[in-house]
């Protein structure tokens, strides 16, 4: 179990996850005194940081099924979302159009609506069905003459419904459109066959696999320069300007090695304790289940509960030393409706709240979850703080 607080049960892993002890353990020396080095300088210190950043490399670029060519390190998923899809436009001249969903993470759909309204690209923003998931067909549909990028999520961060890139991504690629994957959530989580799927650029964010924050991933196909967002001293292929994160990257490169081993274990064990978790959810009167009922990740159980306020429940829970999300938590704290319960069409008279699991979450922690949700879903009905009400 992970504590945030004494005794607490923490279920936001999409949100965030505890720093694995063994990365902990490969960051150490460099975050102390003992080892030191900008890993562009050219001394003893210098080349033995540029050492640790290239083993990094190699065991992202192993991880990932990639060549460690394509693997540049950036301080996070949005960093890298925003340089795959900025760089790709802004590499083909003035204009340009990007295809994209209607659930993607809001720093790839802010990306596409600033490049549109501030540099006149067209945007195509394709639906998705009630379970979450967007039609391969829609998407190949919506691609022009001048498309530039699409940008599809492997795997959505609230609903957990794992999309169709193993259709989409071969026939985009087939069409020499480049695709972006926002793979964020499902990296450590279910395999990505990356050698099928063909992506142009993907996206990764080290502290949703048990990494330190601050670090993240681009993996960027070997043929492609596109145009920077940060200029500076060249770094990472001319892409990724900026002083490398020794620390940072070194932990991520255990964390990605770690992630990999662990696949088996969110197949299997997490699976089965997010199906007993969502089990106990679904019991309480007047409960749904929101996204895929299979092509979702093994770890993830949103659900919503009619007439209740979401708020409400949610600080109940955390009252009671349950620690769970009503979706991203990338909004600043921001408290309004989803996007992606929008665009799916979920109910707006109940509380929509996300559970998403780890290796550390106990069969325990499950039993010791859903009777505090039950009690709390009861207590609020009975004083009738409903959506409605709030």
């Amino acid at each position: 179990m992970m504590s945030t607080t004494p005794d607490a049960v923490y279920l936001d892993h999409a949100a965030t996850t505890p720093l694995a002890a063994e990365v902990a353990e490969a960051m150490a020396p460099w975050i102390t005194a003992g080892a030191v080095g900008n890993a562009s300088s050219l001394h003893t210190a210098g080349r033995r940081a540029r050492a640790a950043v290239e083993d990094a490399r190699d065991r992202v670029a192993v991880a990932l099924g990639v060549t460690p060519l394509e693997v540049l390190f950036t301080s996070g998923g949005t960093e890298a979302d925003n340089q795959a899809i900025k760089g790709l436009v802004w590499s083909g001249g003035p204009g340009g159009h990007v295809v994209t969903t209607a659930i993607e993470h809001h720093a790839v759909l802010e990306t596409v609506e600033w490049l549109r309204d501030h540099q006149g690209i067209k945007a195509t923003v394709v639906g998705v069905d009630p379970d979450g998931t967007v039609d391969p067909d829609e998407v190949l549909a919506a691609v022009q003459p001048d498309t530039r990028v699409v940008s599809v999520m492997a795997a959505n961060n609230e609903l957990g419904t794992i999309q169709p890139i193993d259709v989409l991504g071969p026939a985009l690629a087939d069409r020499g459109v480049p695709l972006h994957i926002d793979a964020v959530q499902a990296f450590g989580k279910v395999p990505m066959p990356l050698e099928e799927w063909r992506p142009a650029a993907l996206a990764l964010s080290a502290h949703k696999f048990n990494g330190p924050t601050g670090v993240g991933v681009l993996v960027l196909r070997r043929d492609l320069q596109p145009h920077p967002v940060l200029h500076g001293g060249g770094q990472e292929r001319g892409v990724r300007s900026g002083t490398l994160n020794v620390a940072g990257i070194v932990g991520l490169g255990a964390a990605a090695e770690r992630a990999v081993a662990h696949l088996d274990t969110f197949g299997t064990v997490v699976r089965a304790r997010r199906d007993a978790l969502l089990e106990g959810l679904l019991a309480i009167d007047d409960t749904t289940h929101n996204g895929h009922p299979g092509r979702r990740l093994p770890h993830n159980a949103h659900v919503g509960i009619g007439g209740v306020d979401a708020e409400a429940l949610l600080m109940g829970l955390d009252r009671a030393g349950i620690q769970c999300s009503t979706g991203s938590a990338c909004q600043s704290g921001a408290a309004q409706r989803s996007h992606v319960l929008d665009a799916i069409g979920a109910r707006e008279d109940a509380a929509h709240l996300r559970f998403t699991l780890g290796p550390e979450t106990t069969d325990d922690d499950v039993a010791r979850t859903i009777t505090p949700v039950t009690d709390a879903v009861a207590r609020l009905r009975a004083g009738g703080t409903s959506n409605g009400d709030s």
